[in-house]
């Protein structure tokens, strides 16, 4: 068992249920969070609030799940991420469970 963890902005979060789905992770969690990048200086500079970064509405999915389920949601992520046209990529880690209970 091991967990995986996706990150994906608002607008992905229904793909991302699909594609947990298709991957047999039926048994999930998610959360609201909000994702920065750094700007460049050049860019801050040119805001008119350039003391206050905003955040980009984005989720974060995790599962303890088996490996078969993580390597065909890495597939799915793989092939949904190299037809997007935006700079904004589903994000996945997986981490080895020592213990649980």
């Amino acid at each position: 068992m091991k967990l995986v963890i996706v990150t994906a902005v608002e607008e992905f979060e229904k793909e991302v249920l699909k594609l947990f789905k298709k991957a047999n992770i039926e048994n999930f969690s998610s959360s609201d969070i909000e994702g920065y990048k750094n700007g460049s200086s050049l860019l801050m500079a040119s805001n008119w609030f350039s003391a206050e970064k905003g955040g980009n509405e984005s989720s974060l999915f995790f599962s303890f799940t088996e490996d078969e389920n993580i390597d065909a949601l890495f597939l799915l992520i793989k092939e949904f991420n190299s037809n997007l046209e935006t700079k904004t990529p589903l994000k996945a880690v997986v981490v080895p469970i020592e213990k649980f209970i």
